[in-house]
């Protein structure tokens, strides 16, 4: 409690304490004075400065547990916003060098050795994926502040749509790819949402999936109502995700020992999250080495 509070609770105590002092050393004329009052009357009053205290203290309390929430709330908005402008210069300093670069390499001429060109094409794929990486960091730092404007948004065609795309992967030979999702006794839900962000969310997850399995995998699409959320869960069969790397792999740039050698940004499922949790959503992952993965997307009906 802070020294305000208390002095200001103890004042009445003290002016007391120093007018009783006053009348005991100065001699001033000091009454007795004396009380009737019934016992229902005392009990009643008794029981009346009881729940002032007790009202004052759980006020105090209440007061204490808001400022306390206040706070952390301000430290998180201070904190999204220096990362927000962290990705923002980290954009705007990779993204000059990147096109010189880029434009440097698509001016070398073709005659060269073998091993030359070779080392040529290797730097081209090497800006090309940092490309990829300033676009999607782009995309997260506005993707935080920027408005989105939400329409219901067809749970059942979206997916269906995503599905027809990622069957047509080149990623997808030899998967066992399945779609689950219910029609009786009624179609899922609509979902309140930016129809292209819901989009690009779950189309990075079934990506990921496509990307991290073997041929011969099964990678599932499945959908369900959850009360007032629609649950999307992308599930596989690939090498899964070690326990140590799980509790990390919503972080921007995070790589695990699992995807180190295989392409892309470390930034799909940073942008996953970030796409679910604006539009009021949870994003959950499940995963055990050897068996496979499920990513689970909870999004609020229209």
């Amino acid at each position: 409690m802070k020294p305000k509070v208390w002095l200001g609770g103890a004042l009445p105590l003290v002016v007391g304490l120093l007018l009783a002092l006053l009348f005991v050393q100065t001699g001033l004329p000091n009454p007795v004075l004396y009380v009737r009052i019934s016992l229902s009357t005392a009990v009643l009053l008794t029981g009346l400065f009881t729940t002032i205290l007790l009202t004052a203290a759980l006020w105090q309390h209440f007061r204490q547990r808001e400022q306390l929430a206040r706070q952390k709330q301000e430290l998180r908005a201070a904190a999204a916003e220096d990362r927000r402008r962290f990705l923002q210069r980290l954009d705007h300093e990779l993204k000059n060098p990147l096109m010189a670069m880029r434009a440097g390499l698509a001016n070398v001429s073709d005659g060269h050795d073998e091993t030359t060109r070779q080392a040529l094409d290797s730097i081209n794929a090497q800006t090309v994926r940092l490309s990829q990486l300033t676009a999607d960091l782009r995309k997260i730092a506005e993707l935080e502040t920027r408005p989105l404007e939400f329409t219901p948004v067809e749970t059942g065609a979206l997916l269906e749509e995503l599905f027809e795309l990622a069957r047509d992967h080149p990623g997808s030979q030899g998967r066992k790819l399945t779609l689950t999702v219910p029609q009786a006794p009624w179609p899922l839900p609509p979902v309140l949402g930016d129809r292209d962000l819901l989009f690009l969310a779950i189309y990075n997850l079934l990506e990921n999936a496509l990307k991290y399995t073997a041929v011969t995998d099964a990678i599932e699409l499945r959908a369900r109502e959850d009360g007032r959320f629609v649950t999307v869960e992308v599930a596989d069969t690939g090498p899964g995700i070690a326990a140590a790397d799980q509790p990390y792999v919503w972080e921007e740039l995070y790589r695990g020992d699992a995807a180190r050698g295989a392409s892309g940004s470390g930034l799909g499922l940073a942008l996953v999250k970030a796409i679910v949790e604006r539009h009021g959503g949870q994003v959950a992952l499940s995963s055990r080495p050897g068996q496979g993965s499920l990513v689970i997307l909870r999004l609020p009906t229209a």
